[in-house]
């Protein structure tokens, strides 16, 4: 083992990089307080690399083992920029933002097309119940997101279908190049579900980063839906994915009323946990918007 470093970032992970036999690797262990270990994610990982979907191979699943004390994969590097800012406005990556929808909807489809019944520990809940629990028992009120959870109640889509879903899919959670997509990252929250929660969370205008396009802050609705129809045969509902929009917006600002009062708490005082907190007011805005539009 040669190069060993320690990357930064990573709240539930330590995550290293090093060479071994002329390759780049990177190390993830779980840190100490973490009970849930690294759960399904290395059968996850190594199902969508076999899928063809671009993800790192994993190549040492340490799950179990405590030859490392605390549970740990390694996985082979992939080169590329995560960083949502530089994507988005770097030069180098000016042709990457032309085609970024497309080879994300691909990649969804091929995740989606996945037969996960052989991974053991997947989640299936249903959202809108467990983040009217947690809004709930933050006790804050906040009443465009209780219209936000009535019109949700009410227009719950009906297709039944189910896919494995890697539930954080958005820019910050993709590593690009200058040829565009190289590898899909931060599977902790994969589960099973709708396959139209991975395509509106990509569109959460949150996660645009003050991009002027509603994919990833770079593509058009219609790029991501015919790309995904393209590589799966399915062609996208706009109605559907405008509702996991909707509900993606209402997730991540209670997700925000959860960080400030981490803060407020005094759990872990953080100046980017209070900042957070400051964002409540923005998701209020977008869900009053997408609400206007879907009931004019």
């Amino acid at each position: 083992m040669e190069s060993l470093r320690r990357l930064t970032g990573g709240a539930s992970r330590e995550t290293w990089r090093f060479e071994a036999d002329g390759n780049d690797f990177v190390l993830q262990r779980v840190r100490p307080g973490r009970p849930d270990g690294l759960g399904c994610e290395p059968a996850v990982l190594s199902s969508a690399f076999a899928a063809g979907v671009p993800v790192p191979e994993v190549v040492v699943d340490g799950s179990l083992s405590t030859e490392l004390e605390l549970p740990f994969m390694i996985v082979r590097a992939v080169e590329g920029e995560t960083i949502a800012r530089k994507i988005l406005r770097d030069e180098e990556f000016a042709h990457a933002r032309t085609i970024l929808a497309d080879q994300l909807g691909t990649a969804a489809a091929k995740l989606h097309s996945i037969d996960h019944s052989h991974i053991s520990g997947l989640a299936s809940n249903d959202q809108l119940t467990m983040y009217r629990k947690v809004l709930d028992d933050l006790g804050e009120p906040h009443p465009v997101f209780e219209i936000a959870f009535r019109w949700l109640e009410s227009n719950r889509p009906t297709s039944g279908t189910v896919a494995l879903v890697h539930g954080d899919y958005r820019l910050g959670n993709v590593m690009v190049n200058a040829d565009g997509l190289t590898a899909i990252l931060d599977w902790e929250l994969a589960h099973v579900g709708d396959p139209m929660e991975d395509l509106a969370w990509l569109c959460v205008r949150a996660w645009r980063f003050g991009g002027a396009f509603p994919v990833a802050g770079m593509g058009t609705y219609q790029q991501l839906f015919s790309a995904y129809e393209r590589a799966s045969g399915v062609q996208p509902d706009p109605d559907v994915v405008r509702w996991w929009e909707i509900l993606g917006t209402l997730k991540w600002g209670i997700m925000c009323i959860a960080q400030a009062n981490t803060h407020l708490s005094g759990v872990a005082r953080s100046h980017e946990l209070a900042a957070i907190g400051r964002r409540v007011c923005e998701n209020e805005y977008d869900i009053l918007t997408m609400l206007r539009e879907v009931l004019v």
